[in-house]
């Protein structure tokens, strides 16, 4: 009697902690000995199990150690519970059936399906159709998971498996994040250094330097989960730029829930494919902030900036990046210039020296520095006087001049909406009369359905800010408190020029235009003002 030496093969498609092995692995295997214990012709020899793994792939781990097992010989029959065990994918489970393993000599049992190749020719009708039912399980599964996930993402709900440095996960079936106080103060730091112009590279090795655990290595040490086989530290998990440029680059940290960044294109293949931001699910306000938005938003800004540091230096210069030639348009350059042993530093336009750009006057550092610090000392007052002069008229007027003017920039918004989709509804008509072509018919289409999303996202944001002044949440102080933050300032920073200015025009004369940010807010806090004194004078 020849005797069969059968690797088990038991595989279960998805399981929350791959480190636990499930209850249904252990079915499958009882299963598989009642049936080799009927059967003494088969010694089992191995077992291999892959567990939360799909059958759509086959790239499986144990399966791959269980066909090195066939390919040398040490094994020549497989059992399994049942066809889908073997795999869910139709082409690929009938290549293994019908050519892999009679090409080894392998006996291939299915006990629920009541199919042995050795005892009976299997029925190929029968076979294909249930590994075409198979398959279509798990497309059937894939579209209801992918359906159910979206959903929950649109609901502001946490559906990752790790949560990012600064978070962990809670309430029920762990859907919310709370804020983990020591991650949650490393980051506030990384926020704080990156706007005081220190680089990411100069920040990963302060907290190197000072022992502070990596993400990667804090969640090891906490017994946190953490992803494995895909983004890491580098090596000895240590803190490195790329992970600093990752903290300051997530939105999650400002309280909005920013996911379905990747997708997998089908459900039969595991590669993710990144989704552009603008397909992302962001629902805001679902967690507590660890960041406030407007020093997230302007650490994102000075990423898009020229900020280079200085030569031997992990700091970038005071006014890199915002300094702009008034005739080109061009950003400045800094530039050293040595004389008896001294440094002199200036700023120039190099499109001067290229011929791009007819300003070749320089600026010296020094001067600009002074002229620069006694500019914001004036905007910050003029900014308290505003403040004072706004404190003395009700609030419940303050916030009727916002509501106003949001109502109006609703309205108008409102209007416009109106228009595009009652252009978009006349487009099928001319397709019919021959007005327009197919190809013109399907561009305008999409021209006008991007417009009118555009207008949409307009109305929901104006409609946000209406609500703030409805319910009285002091629209104005928001920009007013970024700016008497400073009124203490003796000399400027690298921190105080990214957070106060948007830009530094230089003209040929060496004349500075300076733009502050929330320039709009003042000019209409400037004139709500005026227009208060023009009434009590009509008065």
């Amino acid at each position: 009697m020849q005797i069969f030496k059968a690797v088990k093969y038991i595989r279960l498609s998805y399981t929350d902690d791959k480190t636990v092995e499930s209850n249904s692995v252990s079915n499958q295997r009882k299963l598989i000995d009642d049936f080799i214990a009927q059967h003494p012709e088969i010694e089992a020899v191995e077992e291999k199990i892959d567990d939360g793994y799909s059958g759509v792939l086959f790239d499986r781990p144990a399966f791959m150690e269980m066909m090195e097992l066939i390919k040398n010989g040490a094994v020549n029959c497989v059992i399994v519970k049942d066809l889908s065990r073997l795999g869910r994918e139709y082409i690929e489970t009938g290549r293994y059936l019908r050519r892999v393993f009679p090409t080894y000599g392998v006996r291939f049992i299915a006990i629920n399906d009541n199919l042995d190749t050795l005892t009976e020719k299997a029925d190929e009708i029968t076979v294909s159709v249930k590994n075409i039912m198979n398959e279509a399980y798990s497309r059937d599964i894939s579209v209801k998971t992918r359906t159910a996930l979206d959903i929950k993402r649109r609901g502001g709900d946490f559906v990752g498996a790790f949560t990012v440095y600064g978070y962990l996960k809670t309430g029920e079936s762990h859907k919310s994040l709370i804020v983990d106080t020591f991650a949650a103060n490393v980051v506030r730091d990384i926020f704080r250094k990156r706007l005081d112009g220190f680089s990411a590279y100069h920040i990963a090795e302060e907290l190197n330097k000072a022992g502070i655990l990596s993400p990667l290595a804090y969640k090891r040490s906490n017994g946190l989960p953490y992803a494995k086989n895909g983004y890491a530290d580098k090596e000895g998990c240590k803190w490195s730029a790329t992970t600093v440029i990752r903290i300051l680059s997530d939105e999650i940290y400002t309280g909005t829930m920013v996911q379905g960044k990747q997708t997998t294109p089908h459900f039969k293949l595991k590669e993710l494919e990144t989704k552009p931001s603008s397909e992302w699910v962001r629902v805001e306000g679902t967690h507590e902030p660890i960041i406030d938005k407007s020093d997230f938003d302007l650490v994102q800004r000075l990423k898009r900036l020229d900020t280079r540091t200085a030569p031997q230096s992990d700091r970038v210069y005071l006014f890199s990046g915002v300094l702009i030639c008034g005739c080109c348009g061009g950003r400045m350059t800094r530039k050293t210039n040595r004389y008896k042993d001294k440094e002199y530093f200036y700023y120039f336009c190099p499109a001067g020296k290229k011929g791009g750009c007819k300003s070749t006057s320089m600026i010296k550092e020094s001067d600009l520095t002074e002229c620069v610090q006694e500019s914001l000392k004036a905007h910050i007052n003029s900014v308290t006087s505003l403040n004072s002069i706004i404190n003395g008229v009700s609030r419940e007027r303050v916030n009727q001049a916002l509501v106003n003017e949001y109502a109006g920039y609703i309205k108008s918004n409102e209007e416009q909406l109106a228009k595009v989709e009652n252009f978009k509804r006349n487009l099928y008509e001319n397709l019919v009369n021959g007005t327009l072509s197919k190809e013109e018919f399907l561009q305008y289409k999409q021209e006008y359905s991007t417009k009118a999303e555009d207008i949409k996202n307009a109305i929901e944001s104006w409609n946000c800010k209406l609500t703030e002044a409805l319910e009285n949440h002091g629209e104005r102080n928001r920009w007013i408190n970024h700016f008497l933050q400073f009124s203490e300032m003796e000399d400027i920073d690298r921190g105080m020029v990214a957070r106060l200015i948007q830009s530094i025009v230089i003209n040929a004369d060496k004349s500075l235009e300076i733009r502050f940010n929330y320039q709009d807010e003042y000019q209409r806090a400037a004139e709500f003002i005026k227009q208060m004194t023009d009434e009590r004078r009509a008065g």
